[in-house]
């Protein structure tokens, strides 16, 4: 093992990636004149193909997206910062992950009482973060009467996040052998992002 690698599985282990991310997040917010603590956030999942490395246990066939590896699902801030990621297997449905994720979230960033989604997330889910999580979690809809690209309210803040991840290399495709691995990597990705942001506000 590398010296690159023991220090990465270190920081991955012991919480450190995440609490230096947290930390960066905090500070960007600050210094673009928010409060650290969000109050509203949008959720969605994006499926990637998975490498040879990824198990079957933790991998899975998304049937909608024809996507045969993990699924990224993330809550992102109105900045497009990132409060809460987790990794499944892409047979995962969002509405599933999505409960998981928003009780995580609910139990790191308590400020948060709204939530916008797509509409993978309705039903059932709907109900739970209103009645147990007291937050507001509102499907934005696509039109049955649009056609091609449309920019939805709220949600394109969620897809820009994801493209600013996809310009790592390392995360075209899920690599790593354990979940909690990808979502360190996130992280990681999402620290670059914050580091580069502060530095040129900084000049």
């Amino acid at each position: 093992m590398g010296p690159r690698l023991a220090f990465f599985r270190r920081w991955r282990d012991k919480g450190l990636a995440a609490e230096f991310h947290d930390r960066l997040r905090d500070r960007v917010r600050m210094a673009a004149g928010r409060d650290p603590e969000p109050t509203a956030a949008v959720i969605d999942a994006q499926s990637v193909k998975g490498a040879a490395s990824v198990p079957a246990a933790t991998r899975g066939f998304d049937g909608g997206k024809k996507v045969n590896g993990r699924k990224r699902h993330i809550v992102v801030d109105t900045l497009g910062l990132l409060p809460a990621v987790m990794v499944t297997a892409a047979s995962v449905t969002d509405r599933d992950a999505g409960q998981t994720l928003l009780v995580r979230l609910r139990e790191r960033h308590w400020r948060i009482t709204r939530v916008w989604a797509d509409g993978g997330y309705t039903g059932r889910l709907v109900d739970f973060a209103r009645g147990v999580l007291r937050v507001t979690l509102t499907v934005v809809k696509r039109s049955d009467d649009t056609s091609g690209f449309t920019v939805l309210p709220k949600r394109w803040l969620v897809e820009r996040t994801f493209a600013w991840l996809m310009h790592s290399r390392r995360l075209a495709r899920d690599y790593e052998t354990r979940t909690d691995t990808s979502e360190a990597v996130i992280r990681w990705s999402m620290s670059v992002v914050m580091s580069r942001r502060l530095v040129r506000r900084a000049r």
